[in-house]
This record gives structure tokens, C-alpha cells and sequence, in this order.
């Protein structure tokens, strides 16, 4: 069974409190759930999360997290439609909440929220065909 309960105070009431740590853990087990799930459909791979931010990150000047959170903005979103769950994610959301939203301060939270909320949404499809 795949999780099916994450919500956004809880995500950042315990990234806190762990110091990010829950975070990564909270993420790295999206990017291996979205490979679960869509895996068989698209035939595609999710990078890991912690390879992401702890090796290509760094080498790449912080480029390729961009790179990561585009592709798999997109990838939710096809899940999203593949499965008919009328709930909308993808590139433009990152883009504009979670990068152009850091000038008014919320914006990463309400793609955080997209992110979480996509996610348990597929899971919870998955989990009910299974």
C-alpha cells in the first residue's frame, strides 16, 4: 500500500522539527512511488530525490533540482489525466508557484500542497486497483 496521508503541515511542521530531514525521506518516496505507479504506463524512471540533491545538484550549480522538479511536475500530471483524476499539476506549477512564487513567500508552499495532494490522489487510485 502506497501512503495516502500527506498534507502540508504535516510536511513542514516535521521538516522542521527534523531539520529537513523528513523532507528528503517525504520526497525521495514520491520519486520511487511515481516510478511505481506510472512506471508500467510511460516506461519512464524518476532520478532519486538524494541523488538529485546530494551529487547533481552541487555539480551542477543547483540546475538540475530545476530540471528534476520540471520533469516530475509533468510526469504527476499525465498520471493525473492517464487516470482520469480531475486534479491538475505539472511544469507551469513548479515554475510559477514553487520558483516565481518565492517573491511573494507562499508560492512554494501552494506547489508543495499541488505536490502532496497529486500524489496521495495517484496513490490512493493505485492503491484501489491493486
Amino acid at each position: 500500500m502506497l501512503r495516502t496521508n500527506r498534507g502540508l503541515l504535516k510536511y513542514v511542521l516535521l521538516s522542521l522539527i527534523t531539520f529537513g530531514i523528513y523532507g528528503l525521506v517525504v520526497k525521495t518516496h514520491i520519486s520511487m512511488e511515481i516510478d511505481t505507479v506510472a512506471a508500467p504506463r510511460d516506461h519512464k524512471s524518476t532520478l532519486n530525490y538524494l541523488l538529485v540533491v546530494f551529487l547533481l545538484g552541487p555539480i551542477t550549480c543547483g540546475i538540475f533540482p530545476l530540471i528534476w522538479y520540471h520533469n516530475l511536475s509533468n510526469r504527476i500530471g499525465d498520471e493525473l489525466k492517464a487516470r482520469n483524476l480531475g486534479y491538475e499539476i505539472g511544469a507551469g506549477d513548479f515554475w510559477g508557484w514553487g520558483v516565481l512564487g518565492c517573491l511573494i513567500l507562499i508560492g512554494p508552499f501552494v506547489y508543495l500542497h499541488k505536490l502532496l495532494t497529486s500524489m496521495n490522489l495517484i496513490n490512493e487510485s493505485y492503491n484501489a486497483s491493486r
